[in-house]
């Protein structure tokens, strides 16, 4: 398979979370976004002539004219087509794009649930006319208006694609197979030093979803609205882990190696890397378990202080048509969000290997958010640890 250079990016994304972000009210189906009321915006009824260039800020991987890869480009095409010539800044953060969007000097960004929420509550980003996006009619269901893209009904953005994170496990070291992310939690002990978990405070997270079926006294709703003595459980739960961790990964290509050379049996992973370690021959299984799983999903999102809004609205109707879609999801490595776009796939066993409209697998994924005081799960009797203290959580735990 192609090596997909977004990884290193996309794992950053997670290190840099802003701990002032707003969050959505659970996840899957409910666009009420914890409440969240951002400005007063609108969005275009219409749109005037291009305007000859577009501005973007991208996670690396979305945006290619060819120029890391002569086999990755849907940049030229679209210049061609539509006159408009594509300007990109490569993120390497939640962080960046969201002060690198307050500039007003950008049209356009791909943002993550995370960075989301912030830019549609101080009105950076504005509401999208989804009916100037041609496109976003095939765009899956269970992706349009959503807690991370709309508030009360109102979409911000275009859904781009999707990832779950998964247990991955060495089928000849691991036995019998798990089932549950008791395995690098209640159960890490039996494979000591060799256990592998996502370097970063946002897998708090991941230990929170598994107390959410492990200890329901707990009360757990939402694994990223945690007050504190739900927090402090699953703070206590990694700290136990961490005797048993042999490495923290961020690095798509350490986990690989990891795997390989059976320094890491069991622990989190993407769908992407689980495939490449398998393609170099590890003998590797990675799945969802039993308890659900959390991930992530992008979003392209209109500048309200957009110079270019004409050619932003037609660089979001290409990277969701479906051609451009399928290309982009294989190169960077995640379910594409165009339903059409199945069956544009170089690899037609792509979309089945990434779930792309397995919808019931994805019920099963809690994607990312932010954690602010606001419980995200719609309590409103206590105050939920904010992402500063997750952060501060996280250096205790590695220790």
């Amino acid at each position: 398979m192609r090596l997909p250079v977004a990884l290193k990016a996309a794992a950053a994304a997670a290190l840099l979370l802003a701990a002032t972000a707003c969050g959505s009210s659970g996840d899957g189906g409910d666009s009420r976004a914890g409440g969240l009321n951002p400005p007063h915006l609108t969005a275009p009824s219409r749109l005037g002539r291009p305007e000859g260039e577009v501005d973007l800020i991208a996670w690396a991987g979305y945006v290619e004219d060819g120029s890391n890869d002569p086999k990755a480009d849907w940049v030229s095409a679209f210049e061609k087509q539509t006159g408009c010539q594509v300007r990109s800044k490569v993120a390497a953060s939640s962080d960046e794009m969201v002060t690198l969007m307050k500039t007003g000097e950008y049209d356009a960004v791909s943002a993550s649930g995370d960075a989301s929420l912030r830019l549609i509550a101080s009105g950076d980003a504005a509401p999208v006319n989804t009916g100037l996006v041609p496109n976003y009619k095939d765009v899956f269901p269970d992706l349009k208006k959503q807690p991370w893209n709309s508030v009360k009904g109102t979409p911000y953005g275009i859904p781009h694609g999707r990832g779950a994170n998964l247990l991955m496990y060495n089928a000849k070291t691991v036995k019998p197979a798990p089932t549950s992310w008791s395995a690098v939690f209640d159960g890490a002990a039996r494979y000591k030093g060799h256990v592998t978990a996502y370097d970063s405070p946002i897998y708090i997270a991941d230990a929170a979803l598994y107390l959410r079926s492990a200890r329901p006294e707990l009360k757990i709703k939402d694994p990223y609205a945690l007050d504190q003595r739900q927090f402090d459980a699953a703070v206590a739960l990694l700290k136990k882990q961490n005797a048993d961790v042999g490495e923290y990964w961020s690095d798509y290509l350490k986990e690989v190696s990891a795997f390989k050379s059976g320094d890491s049996v069991i622990g989190t992973t993407w769908q992407v890397i689980a495939s490449l370690a398998a393609s170099e021959g590890a003998d590797v299984k990675a799945f969802v378990p039993k308890e659900g799983s959390t991930g992530w999903s992008d979003t392209w999102m209109v500048s309200a202080k957009a110079k270019h809004p004409a050619c932003a609205y037609k660089w979001l109707n290409w990277i969701v048509s479906p051609k451009v879609n399928a290309q982009v999801a294989e190169y960077f490595g995640e379910a594409p969000a165009n339903a059409e776009a199945c069956e544009q796939t170089a690899d037609k066993g792509f979309c089945a290997a990434y779930h792309a409209a397995d919808t019931a697998y994805w019920k099963r994924i809690a994607f990312w958010n932010t954690p602010i005081q606001q419980c995200l799960d719609g309590r409103t009797d206590v105050k939920c640890v904010p992402y500063a203290a997750w952060v501060r959580a996280w250096t205790e735990i590695k220790g």
